[in-house]
């Protein structure tokens, strides 16, 4: 997303055009947006309509902070309507509102709202538009949103809207559940800057011409899929233009790059990889969604990016930048956040998606190391979860998290696919973002759960609730030792950091090394503390490596060489099982066990007991029973089913 420091904060130096970034700078430039930005909630006053189209006609200057222009607006009325409100800032001044060319009568107010009164009333369904003309200087409002500043002494100006920008500098609405079908922009500026070069306007979607008019140049782009306010952008420099061509399977289309004169050179080295990112996302996911239109880059002054729809605004073009806006287009620009509570769906997945180009173009220690530095980040506090909770929403800094929006979303993303499985994971995405009810809208956390269940055929309420509802990571302790020829004996044991996850269930990776060089990997399906299991080990064990590819969010997480105590759990027999009623437990003499718990599939402890040699389960549901039994050389575990 964008990219502004916070005002607030101390502002560190702008990130020079060619650094690298790391996810840390990414967020930080996307927690854009002035203090206030987040202190309202959704304006409800512009609730009684749909935006259907808009065009937005505007004259600028880059050597100017002032703006003027006039943006139609076609809406559908989504109940009887006789005023409509659009936002816009109140230091902006509106000189005029029309429909058909008759004036309609308007207020503005220190609520950022211009309120219009209808002619007559509007009926639910009705289709109308109008036309608003306004200017001002945007600046003067602090957003943030339109920026006017040089580089190399030639004026250059942008826009920057997320998240609630862009009434700064044009009548709008700014609901993230209301995306504009199409829009037209025509962008009217000098034909030259004062150095004599000639000024390059860019915005969303295709160029479809430019107009000249004596001095002035009127340049036409059209955008023919929903966006949302916040998505929709211009800029205007001197810029030095060049493309490459994706070949899109015999329907190609242009990466465009607009690129200030003195950084050419630098940016023709860095945006050939552009290719191949796209299409690696479109041979994990799907064709680039807006491809009848453009991709692009258009190089602006503040550091970090900005995944406007169809044109990135860039501050770098570090690989690493152009994976995370690239994959925008599809998670966040396709498929929209449906409220910041779930803006890790755009983040997130941005972040992830940026983590397999390295995954897909470097090597597995490279992958390995960028999946190390995620859980550094994400374990360096032990709460916060990955959904933002409600009372948060006003806070920049939370909505725009590095370590849990960005970082533990992504990695949360990766565990979900190691726990489904590559051909279910990339499944349950595409459906994600073919689905007719979030395809070009918006989407939900519950939308994301939805298809991949439907994909995979599991409940995922499970991981989802621990993981992306829940707070803070496991710390496990594996302890093992190899009392018998062919075999293994492990037990897991897991410490949560947060008291709002009672187990993360996850499957545990584990390397086992031989003491002639072999080595196995198993993957054991852990489901509650203090679970045993024998797998198969055809050689005599050395060691044992936790998460060897660092493939689970945790910390501090320890391997111990046991002693055959851990064989005791060979000697303990619950029987008969299956049963209805009476369950016996038989154990060696020489094992003391103090206490026996039973729980439930859902983790719910239905017994706690001393030990007895019978117990009457003949109370408890059908399904799945766990026994734990806690005795003076560790916990046992066992499972029943009861019928």
């Amino acid at each position: 997303m964008k990219v502004l420091v916070l005002p607030f904060l101390f502002l560190i130096s702008f990130f020079s055009f060619s650094q690298n970034f790391r996810s840390e700078d990414i967020s930080e430039a996307e927690a854009k947006a002035a203090t206030g930005l987040f202190t309202t909630e959704r304006n409800m006053n512009t609730g009684n309509y749909d935006l259907k189209y808009a065009r937005l006609e505007l004259n600028v200057d880059p050597s100017q902070p002032f703006i003027s222009g006039k943006v139609t607006s076609h809406f559908e009325a989504k109940e009887n309507m006789n005023a409509i409100t659009f936002e816009l800032v109140d230091n902006m001044t509106v000189s005029q509102v029309t429909q058909r060319g008759t004036p309609l009568s308007f207020t503005q107010n220190n609520n950022d709202e211009v309120v219009i009164t209808l002619p007559q009333m509007q009926n639910q369904g009705v289709l109308d538009s109008l036309s608003i003309s306004y200017s001002g200087n945007p600046i003067s409002s602090g957003f943030g949103s339109f920026e006017v500043d040089t580089h190399e002494g030639d004026p250059v100006m942008w826009t920057l809207s997320e998240p609630f920008g862009a009434k700064a500098w044009w009548p709008c609405k700014q609901d993230l559940i209301d995306k504009i079908d199409m829009i037209d922009v025509y962008i009217t500026t000098p034909r030259f800057n004062p150095s004599n070069e000639e000024y390059v306007a860019v915005s969303n979607g295709l160029e479809l011409g430019q107009t000249i008019n004596g001095s002035n140049k009127t340049t036409h782009y059209r955008h023919q899929h929903p966006i949302p306010a916040y998505l929709v952008a211009i800029a205007v420099t001197n810029y030095t233009v060049y493309s490459h061509t994706v070949a899109n399977n015999g329907n190609p289309f242009e990466i465009i790059n607009y690129i200030y004169p003195e950084d050419l050179s630098y940016a023709q080295s860095r945006t050939p990889v552009t290719v191949d990112i796209m299409n690696l996302y479109a041979d994990l996911f799907e064709p680039y969604p807006f491809a009848d239109e453009k991709y692009g880059h258009a190089e602006f002054g503040w550091g970090g990016g900005m995944e406007h729809t169809t044109v990135s605004f860039m501050g770098g073009l570090s690989r690493g930048l152009i994976a995370h806006e690239l994959g925008h287009q599809w998670f966040g620009d396709k498929v929209t956040c449906g409220s910041w509570q779930d803006i890790w769906l755009n983040e997130g997945f941005a972040t992830y998606l940026a983590g397999m180009v390295i995954e897909n173009l470097d090597t597995e220690a490279d992958f390995r190391s960028w999946k190390q530095d995620q859980i550094s980040s994400i374990t360096q506090e032990t709460n916060g979860s990955v959904y933002i909770p409600a009372q948060d929403t006003t806070s920049v800094n939370r909505i725009f998290s590095s370590r849990l929006t960005y970082n533990k979303g992504s990695m949360v993303l990766h565990m979900l696919r190691k726990k489904l499985g590559d051909a279910v994971f990339f499944q349950g995405l595409k459906d994600y973002l073919a689905d007719p009810a979030l395809a070009y809208g918006y989407a939900k956390t519950g939308d994301l759960i939805r298809n991949m269940e439907t994909a995979s055929g599991e409940d995922l309420s499970e991981f989802f609730n621990d993981w992306i509802y829940g707070e803070g990571y496991p710390r496990y302790t594996i302890r093992w030792n190899q009392a018998n020829a062919g075999s293994l004996n492990i037990e897991i044991s897991q410490f949560q950091s947060d008291p709002s996850v009672s187990f993360f269930e996850v499957p545990v990776p584990l390397r086992i090394y031989g003491t002639q060089g072999e080595t196995l990997d198993v993957v054991l399906d852990n489901t509650f503390d203090g679970q045993t299991f024998q797998p198969v080990v055809p050689f005599t064990v050395n060691g044992v490596q936790f998460d060897p590819e660092h493939d689970i969010i945790s910390k501090n997480n320890q391997v111990i060489l046991g002693t055959d105590n851990l064989a005791f759990d060979q000697q303990i027999v619950l029987y008969p099982n299956p049963t209805s009623g009476l369950i016996n437990l038989h154990k060696p003499k020489a094992l003391q066990v103090d206490q026996v718990r039973i729980y439930n599939a859902l983790g719910q402890l239905l017994y706690s007991e001393s030990f007895s040699e019978t117990i009457d389960i003949s109370r408890f549901s059908k399904g799945i029973l766990f026994f734990q039994m806690e005795t003076a050389q560790g916990v046992i575990n066992k499972t029943i089913i009861k019928e």
